[in-house]
């Protein structure tokens, strides 16, 4: 009996010193912590890491640049620990933007985020790539150049749409021009799109594409150029951020709200209310913070290797990101603008 109560006395004992050691025992540390993004539903690992990644943009100071995807660039490197910083100069100048992104390759972030406001940056978006640094470019794809990925809009499908909605509200007639920036790709697009939409209606006649140089001033004064010369024009349709409003000031000061249709892109409040009073009866808008959100994203992700698809992607010249994302278009109009307050 004696000794049956000791062996159960010695288990005893047994089982507390291993569960101390145990709980003394340090266990294995987790290599990363992970953190959800709370805006996008990204994962992404938080450490002790020197990265920095840059965004560089022409008209750096633009309020529509600033609001969507500059701020949702900074959000993002906030949530996913890392560094960044969102440059550019003031004004639409090519060749400055190229000496600012020759600088930032000098200083060897961890990657580039570059807005495609001209051709011109093919051969420096090249040399971002030369370098080694990943880089993405957004807004428009730019000829020639090699970047990982281009995240942005259609934006074919948003001068067809337009096209559309002309057809609609002029009943397939009348006089019809566009006004944006000649020469980009992206807006190139656009008029190729909204010409190609009126194909099959000839009571459309398409008299033109005009330059505003993405300026609000620039865009009314080429509107009441164009109503001057033809003041029997159904319709005129932006291209830039800028222009629908440029166009409804001439529009308007010319007394013709309503009876000269007007559709665009972009929907900031001055957009949105110029809907609401029925001067501008269109517009398309782009998902504007996602080209920040998703182009950080994209640069991290290709820096910490979340996808392999060979024992050295980068010898072996393997792209792990994706080509091109569509980031998806919001159509507004007098129907639906009681949802988009201003």
């Amino acid at each position: 009996m004696a000794s049956e109560l000791n062996r159960k006395v010695n288990t005893f004992f047994a089982m507390i010193v291993l569960m101390v050691a145990l709980i003394t025992c340090e266990l294995p540390a987790r290599e990363k912590k992970q953190v959800a993004n709370e805006s996008n539903g990204f994962v992404n690992t938080v450490e002790n890491r020197n990265e920095e990644y840059v965004m560089v943009t022409a008209a750096v100071n633009l309020p529509l640049y600033v609001k969507h995807e500059q701020t949702a660039f900074i959000k993002w490197g906030k949530q996913a620990g890392v560094k960044v910083a969102a440059i550019g100069n003031d004004e639409w100048d090519v060749q400055k933007i190229v000496e600012i992104i020759e600088q930032v390759i000098n200083q060897k972030p961890s990657g580039i985020l570059i807005n495609g406001t001209d051709p011109g940056l093919a051969t420096v978006i090249n040399k971002v790539a030369d370098a080694g640094i990943p880089v993405v470019v957004y807004d428009s794809e730019i000829p020639g150049s090699h970047p990982n990925c281009f995240v942005g809009s259609d934006w074919y499908s948003m001068g067809y749409k337009q096209g559309e909605k002309v057809v609609k509200l002029t009943g397939g007639k009348g006089k019809v021009a566009c006004i944006g920036l000649l020469g980009q790709k992206n807006q190139e697009d656009g008029f190729r799109g909204l010409q190609d939409a009126f194909k099959n209606y000839p009571g459309i006649q398409f008299i033109g594409k005009y330059n505003d140089a993405a300026n609000l001033e620039n865009a009314a004064r080429v509107t009441s150029d164009l109503i001057a010369a033809h003041p029997d024009i159904s319709a005129i349709c932006g291209f830039t951020s800028a222009t629908g409003p440029g166009i409804a000031v001439s529009v308007k000061e010319a007394g013709k709200a309503g009876s000269i249709k007007i559709t665009c892109v972009d929907f900031e409040p001055e957009h949105l209310k110029l809907i609401k009073e029925n001067v501008i009866q269109y517009t398309v808008g782009q998902k504007r913070d996602l080209f920040g959100s998703y182009g950080g994203q994209i640069l991290y992700d290709i820096v910490h290797k979340k996808t392999i698809f060979s024992n050295n992607d980068v010898a072996a010249g393997v792209n792990p990101a994706p080509v091109h994302v569509n980031t998806g278009l919001i159509e507004i109009d007098t129907a639906n603008i009681k949802y988009f307050p201003y």
